[in-house]
């Protein structure tokens, strides 16, 4: 038996959980009609064959007609739930992966124009900011409604094999009667003091406890700190845990600290790259000394040191590593087998959360078969026959390309113009908050050292440096460069220097500086934030009608609260049309989309963030030597198959372009291209 923490056995209540690595509750939004299926299944099953103790899934289900789906959350109030629960369970517990479910009212932290378009609930009249719907203040029959809508909901769960339930109880309905930033109401249920404030949730757990019985096992994600003036405060979250402890209902706490209703409060509690990593793990391990309960926490653990710290410290029972499994499935297996070097990193850029935050699924920035666990391995199968292999350019998406094509026993080389790999992410890591991006990069570079892939830096490919080495396969992964060409116009903004001369630090802005950013992306934010940081007055600028859309959230609120401080003005709606020189300056001429109107304003630099043009000279040279003339089955491509279209089959290779080099798009999409193309090679 292996000596690691991580390693020990747990038990809770009659359940004995293997190990101490746990995925707590997170909604991937993988629901179909509101049902657990096929591919929500793969996901966890994923995870649980490679050793999970317990998967604690959704995040979380809604129990009540008039807690409509914020995030494609399971619909928990129908009995049809069961059946897709139980599928659900078997597969894990084949594995002997424990698996429980959240179960939740969202009370304000939805919309009421979803599902059947009932008025969202509250124990106060104020909206959530990140949510919008002003709530219905609940009135006593919402409270019995709701309570029998728990119970309804838990005896589904049981139903469908679940080894129990966790109630979340923070920034839902539960939590919303215990702050008293929230809670409003008088009364039995208001805000006299933490009896009645927790008197709902009580209420919902004795209800639940009557029709689940003593040993289904009933757990609360709890918020035990606000951290927020006015709000629960530590002592009163010990007191709100002790009560639970003492009612004999509970069988184990998953501490929170912190607030969801702002996007800025939500990357307190699920902290970004850039932030320290387990900023609550010691106060989890306070509440768990002081109550003595099991005691369950996660908040940005992406490494298996950390993990094993907070076991072995005995600051946690079980450790979650929710974002980590959704960059590497494996993490327990690799443990086991001596093999941690090869975990593939978090990074911390939360693509993750950000994209279900945006109504969108869950994907990892770097893990293309996160998600995608029906169609794409996440073992790397042999090819039958070993080929030659060129990768040009070594960015994320050539050396995945490299990776894969290594992984399947090809012969490998990979050509780079410049000294090191890493393509855009390395002018990203330059900025200090996303220099863990590089570990992208970093564990690519590891891979294909260990498969013996040959790297050719600082050469410039041109077509014979490629048919020179006789290939079978070239992936041409160059990439791109910034386009200064304005929306809809003809001639290059001679004059404006790009996000990435101001990243490299090849421009240092100077006195008023205007970033124009077309394209709502990291580079322009970065750009902005590193103008600032040397003492330069910045306006950032966008044409579009919200901020920097493709940054999302949690991501947003680290540049936002850089700039703020720094006196950055940020403007909306309006365009830059032209630059001319004035003098020793700049005059832009600025527009806007919605009306006629114009305006010229001076500036010492105008940086322009617009995406970048493909670098795909060589692809086109490379071409017409190719059997498939660089063309690409997408029926194929789409359903996993390996490419078989040969326009040219006299030609000496098969030719394929990936990532920026395609059109400019973001890392995941270059991984995605690499690992669907490569994998069946």
């Amino acid at each position: 038996m292996s000596n690691d923490p991580l390693l020990q056995p747990y038990q809770l209540g009659h359940l004995t959980l293997k190990n101490r690595i746990m995925t707590t509750a997170h909604e991937p939004a993988y629901a179909e009609d509101g049902m657990p299926k096929a591919r929500y299944r793969a996901y966890h099953e994923a995870r649980a064959k490679a050793g999970l103790a317990l998967a604690m899934t959704a995040g979380s289900a809604s129990v009540s007609r008039d807690s409509p789906p914020a995030f494609n959350n399971i619909l928990a109030w129908k009995d049809e739930v069961v059946p897709w629960l139980r599928e659900l369970t078997d597969a894990l517990h084949e594995h002997g992966c424990a698996v429980m479910i959240q179960l939740t009212h969202l009370g304000r932290r939805t919309g009421w124009n979803k599902g059947d378009w009932l008025p969202s609930l509250a124990p106060g009249p104020h909206k959530e900011p990140a949510h919008r719907a002003f709530p219905k203040v609940m009135e006593e029959w919402d409270i019995a409604r709701v309570i029998g809508d728990f119970a309804d909901a838990a005896e589904r769960m049981q139903a469908g094999g679940m080894d129990g339930i966790e109630l979340e109880a923070y920034g839902h309905l539960l939590e919303q009667f215990w702050s008293p930033l929230t809670n409003r109401l008088e009364g039995e249920y208001g805000l006299g003091g933490i009896e009645s404030r927790i008197r709902f949730s009580m209420e919902v757990v004795e209800a639940i406890r009557k029709r689940v019985g003593p040993e289904f096992l009933i757990g609360l994600r709890y918020t035990a700190d606000e951290d927020a003036p006015g709000g629960t405060t530590p002592e009163e979250g010990l007191e709100i845990a002790r009560a639970f402890r003492d009612s004999g209902m509970v069988d184990f706490l998953n501490v929170i600290r912190g607030r969801v209703h702002t996007d800025p409060a939500l990357t307190k509690v699920i902290p970004v790259q850039g932030m320290k990593s387990a900023p609550h793990l010691d106060f989890a391990g306070r509440v768990r000394a002081e109550i003595g309960m099991p005691t369950f926490h996660a908040a940005r653990i992406p490494d298996v040191a950390t993990a094993r710290h907070a076991v072995q410290a005995g600051l946690l029972d079980m450790v979650g590593m929710t974002r980590a499994h959704m960059a590497d499935p494996l993490i327990v297996q690799k443990i086991t087998e001596g093999r941690e070097d090869d975990i593939r990193p978090c990074v911390g850029a939360t693509y993750c959360l950000d994209r279900i935050y945006e109504g969108g699924e869950a994907l990892c920035i770097h893990n293309a078969v996160t998600g995608r666990e029906l169609s794409m391995p996440q073992v790397i199968a042999p090819a039958e026959a070993r080929r030659r292999v060129v990768v040009v350019g070594a960015g994320p998406g050539g050396l995945e390309a490299a990776r894969v094509a290594a992984e399947r026993g090809h012969d490998v080389t990979v050509i780079e113009a410049q000294p090191d790999p890493g393509g855009q992410v390395r002018l990203l890591a330059r900025h200090a908050r996303r220099r863990e991006m590089i570990g992208i990069i970093d564990w690519r570079i590891a891979q294909c050292a260990a498969r013996d892939v040959a790297f050719r830096f600082n050469t410039w490919a041109e077509a014979g440096d490629v048919t020179a080495l006789d290939p079978d396969v070239v992936v041409v992964a160059t990439g791109g460069l910034p386009n200064t060409v304005l929306l809809e116009q003809r001639e290059e903004q001679g004059l404006a220097v790009t996000a990435w001369d101001v990243i490299s630090g090849d421009v240092k802005p100077a006195g008023q500086v205007l970033v124009f950013d077309e394209s709502g992306d990291a580079p322009g934010l970065m750009a902005a934030e590193m103008a600032a940081e040397a003492g330069a007055e910045v306006e950032v600028m966008t044409p579009d009608r919200t901020f920097a859309p493709e940054i999302m959230g949690m991501n947003l609120s680290p540049y936002l609260a850089a700039l703020q401080p720094r006196g950055a003005v940020l403007t909306v709606a309006k365009r830059l049309l032209g630059i001319t020189r004035d003098g020793n300056r700049l005059r832009a001429r600025i527009g806007t989309d919605y009306s006629d109107f114009t305006e010229e304003r001076l500036f010492d630099q105008v940086v322009v963030n617009y995406g970048t043009l493909p670098m795909d000279a060589l692809y086109h040279d490379l071409k017409p030597m190719s059997r498939n003339r660089g063309a690409v089955d997408y029926e194929a491509l789409v359903a996993g198959r390996a490419q078989a279209v040969e326009p040219n089959p006299e030609g000496r290779f098969r030719l394929y372009r990936i990532g920026d080099a395609v059109s400019a798009r973001n890392i995941h999409a270059a991984v995605y291209d690499a690992l669907r193309l490569v994998k069946d090679i």
